[in-house]
Protein backbone atom coordinates (compact mmCIF):
# COMPACT_ATOMS: atom_id res chain seq x y z
CA UNK A 1 0.00 0.00 0.00
CA UNK A 2 2.62 2.75 0.88
CA UNK A 3 4.62 1.36 -2.29
CA UNK A 4 1.73 2.33 -4.11
CA UNK A 5 1.42 5.45 -2.55
CA UNK A 6 4.93 6.87 -3.04
CA UNK A 7 4.59 5.70 -6.38
CA UNK A 8 1.53 8.02 -7.25
CA UNK A 9 3.57 10.65 -5.16
CA UNK A 10 6.51 10.37 -7.18
CA UNK A 11 4.40 10.37 -10.53
CA UNK A 12 2.89 13.16 -9.58
CA UNK A 13 6.07 15.32 -8.81
CA UNK A 14 7.65 14.47 -12.05
CA UNK A 15 4.45 15.68 -14.03
CA UNK A 16 4.55 18.79 -12.15
CA UNK A 17 7.65 19.21 -12.76
CA UNK A 18 7.36 19.32 -16.39
CA UNK A 19 4.51 21.35 -16.80
CA UNK A 20 6.58 24.03 -14.56
CA UNK A 21 9.51 23.47 -16.86
CA UNK A 22 7.18 23.88 -19.74
CA UNK A 23 5.49 27.09 -18.93
CA UNK A 24 8.84 28.61 -17.56
CA UNK A 25 10.74 27.88 -20.91
CA UNK A 26 7.77 29.18 -22.71
CA UNK A 27 7.95 32.79 -20.73
CA UNK A 28 11.90 33.33 -21.40
CA UNK A 29 12.16 31.86 -25.13
CA UNK A 30 9.62 33.50 -28.07
CA UNK A 31 9.07 30.69 -30.86
CA UNK A 32 9.36 32.24 -34.00
CA UNK A 33 7.91 30.72 -37.21
CA UNK A 34 10.50 30.28 -39.58
CA UNK A 35 9.33 33.43 -41.42
CA UNK A 36 9.80 35.89 -38.05
CA UNK A 37 13.10 33.68 -37.93
CA UNK A 38 14.00 34.73 -41.16
CA UNK A 39 13.20 38.02 -40.47
CA UNK A 40 15.42 38.50 -37.76
CA UNK A 41 18.40 35.90 -37.64
CA UNK A 42 20.69 38.07 -39.46
CA UNK A 43 20.79 40.96 -36.35
CA UNK A 44 20.91 38.19 -34.10
CA UNK A 45 23.73 35.68 -32.84
CA UNK A 46 22.44 32.74 -34.57
CA UNK A 47 23.43 29.88 -33.01
CA UNK A 48 23.01 25.68 -33.96
CA UNK A 49 23.27 23.80 -30.41
CA UNK A 50 23.18 20.61 -32.61
CA UNK A 51 26.29 18.79 -32.25
CA UNK A 52 29.37 18.98 -34.21
CA UNK A 53 28.70 15.80 -36.80
CA UNK A 54 24.90 17.12 -37.05
CA UNK A 55 26.09 20.93 -38.08
CA UNK A 56 28.48 19.53 -40.50
CA UNK A 57 25.85 17.56 -41.93
CA UNK A 58 24.40 21.02 -42.67
CA UNK A 59 23.17 24.14 -40.50
CA UNK A 60 21.56 27.73 -41.50
CA UNK A 61 23.81 30.14 -43.56
CA UNK A 62 26.11 31.89 -41.06
CA UNK A 63 24.93 30.57 -37.39
CA UNK A 64 27.82 29.52 -34.97
CA UNK A 65 28.17 25.92 -33.49
CA UNK A 66 27.81 25.96 -29.76
CA UNK A 67 26.28 22.73 -28.68
CA UNK A 68 24.40 21.77 -25.66
CA UNK A 69 26.87 19.34 -24.04
CA UNK A 70 30.14 22.53 -24.44
CA UNK A 71 27.19 25.81 -23.87
CA UNK A 72 28.06 26.18 -19.85
CA UNK A 73 31.94 25.95 -20.81
CA UNK A 74 31.90 28.06 -23.94
CA UNK A 75 29.15 30.95 -22.55
CA UNK A 76 31.88 33.97 -22.76
CA UNK A 77 30.98 33.68 -26.59
CA UNK A 78 28.18 34.78 -26.39
CA UNK A 79 27.06 38.28 -25.66
CA UNK A 80 24.08 39.13 -23.25
CA UNK A 81 23.32 42.29 -24.64
CA UNK A 82 22.28 40.95 -28.29
CA UNK A 83 19.57 39.12 -29.22
CA UNK A 84 20.15 35.19 -29.14
CA UNK A 85 18.45 32.93 -31.76
CA UNK A 86 18.45 29.20 -31.04
CA UNK A 87 17.79 25.95 -32.80
CA UNK A 88 18.69 22.22 -32.83
CA UNK A 89 17.37 19.97 -34.71
CA UNK A 90 13.62 19.84 -33.23
CA UNK A 91 13.36 22.66 -30.63
CA UNK A 92 13.84 20.60 -27.39
CA UNK A 93 17.89 21.43 -26.73
CA UNK A 94 17.03 25.10 -27.86
CA UNK A 95 14.83 25.54 -25.08
CA UNK A 96 17.46 24.08 -22.39
CA UNK A 97 20.16 26.09 -24.15
CA UNK A 98 17.81 29.06 -23.50
CA UNK A 99 17.20 28.20 -19.73
CA UNK A 100 21.18 28.15 -19.27
CA UNK A 101 21.36 31.35 -21.16
CA UNK A 102 18.60 33.25 -19.36
CA UNK A 103 20.13 31.98 -15.84
CA UNK A 104 23.73 33.84 -17.09
CA UNK A 105 22.16 37.34 -18.63
CA UNK A 106 20.74 36.68 -21.81
CA UNK A 107 17.06 37.98 -21.69
CA UNK A 108 16.45 38.05 -25.71
CA UNK A 109 16.14 34.39 -26.27
CA UNK A 110 14.29 32.83 -29.11
CA UNK A 111 14.52 29.43 -30.98
CA UNK A 112 12.92 28.14 -34.40
CA UNK A 113 9.57 26.59 -34.17
CA UNK A 114 10.01 22.38 -35.48
CA UNK A 115 13.89 23.14 -35.29
CA UNK A 116 16.60 22.57 -38.05
CA UNK A 117 13.85 20.02 -40.10
CA UNK A 118 11.83 22.58 -40.83
CA UNK A 119 13.25 25.08 -41.57
CA UNK A 120 13.19 25.59 -45.51
CA UNK A 121 15.70 28.47 -45.94
CA UNK A 122 19.59 28.46 -47.11
CA UNK A 123 22.00 25.68 -45.30
CA UNK A 124 25.38 25.05 -45.93
CA UNK A 125 26.48 21.70 -46.26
Amino acid sequence: MYTLILLIVLTVAVILYYVFMYFRQKKILKTLSEEEFKAGYRKAQLIDVREPNEFANGHILGARNIPLTQLKARLKEIRPDKPVYLYCQSGSRSGRAAQLLHKNGCKDLSHLEGGFKKWGGKIKA
